[in-house]
């Protein structure tokens, strides 16, 4: 009689061993892999490994290069990556690194997404202070002027920000916004080189932030976080916050799909 717990058991075993080979073909910098690298990175058998690339071969999770006779991750694999990169809401996702972030920096956190060539505020966390930034929710603003639009211009493809800087007008919000293109071009490798953007008040006087993109799977800027406070508390505490920013940032980069 075949016992029932064994017969579990072998099934969680058989499901590890399956999970452990899709996410080592997910991680690694390879495009593909062969029986031997799998089971020596994994410690299985090739026996094994053969079997469960069989089964996932099956079910399109896996493919073979008919070359190489190495195996690469399938269309069935892309379907589900995918199917999960729909579902993911950038607010709900992004809601708690802003809680954790504003009660870190004891600043105001706040998120921002691209609509053509504007820029929208759609959440914020506010610190229990009583002297805080509030940003305005669904307000647009324009990309050349604040951390959180530099961030986002800054790594848009170098043809897209062109095409900005050649149909729009760099008006003054500030006396502190950058209105000569060479200027803001400078300024835009700089953040690109440094990851993030800083401003002190060029988009509103007195204020005074850092911001970063959030990348997705395809490394695009899908929205951009930001930390900001008045002037002049925050002019001391700037490059503290962009670290902390930046670890937040990536890691939901990470969680996105970006590597």
């Amino acid at each position: 009689m075949t016992n029932p717990l064994e017969t579990a058991s072998k099934t969680i075993g058989a499901v590890e061993r399956t999970t452990s080979i899709l996410r080592l073909f997910a991680e690694s910098h390879q495009a593909s892999l062969g029986v031997t690298e799998i089971a020596n990175e994994l410690g299985l058998s090739k026996a094994v490994v053969h079997r469960v690339l069989t089964s996932l071969r099956a079910s399109d999770f896996i493919e073979i290069d008919p070359e190489s006779r190495r195996y690469l991750l399938g269309p069935s694999a892309l379907a589900l990556g995918l199917a999960y990169l729909s579902r993911q809401d950038l607010r709900d996702r992004a809601r708690p690194f802003l809680q954790t972030l504003s009660r870190g920096t004891q600043e105001t956190a706040t998120l921002s997404i691209r609509r053509a060539d504007q820029r929208i505020y759609i959440d914020q966390v506010t610190p229990p202070r009583e002297v805080k930034m509030t940003v305005a929710i669904g307000e647009a603003y324009p990309l050349h002027a604040g951390s959180s639009s530099k961030a986002f211009l800054a790594f848009l493809p170098q043809e897209e920000q062109e095409v900005y800087l050649r149909d729009h007008t760099l008006d003054a919000i500030t006396e502190q916004t950058i209105t000569d293109a060479k200027a803001l071009r400078s300024e835009l490798a700089t953040i690109r080189k440094r990851g993030y953007a800083r401003s002190l008040g060029e988009r509103q006087p007195g204020s005074a932030s850092v911001a970063a993109p959030v990348f997705n799977h395809l490394g695009e800027p899908v929205g951009v976080i930001s930390v900001c406070g008045p002037l002049e508390r925050f002019r001391n505490q700037t490059e503290s916050h962009a670290k902390l920013l930046l670890e937040h940032t990536r890691e939901l980069s990470q969680k996105l799909g970006f590597k």
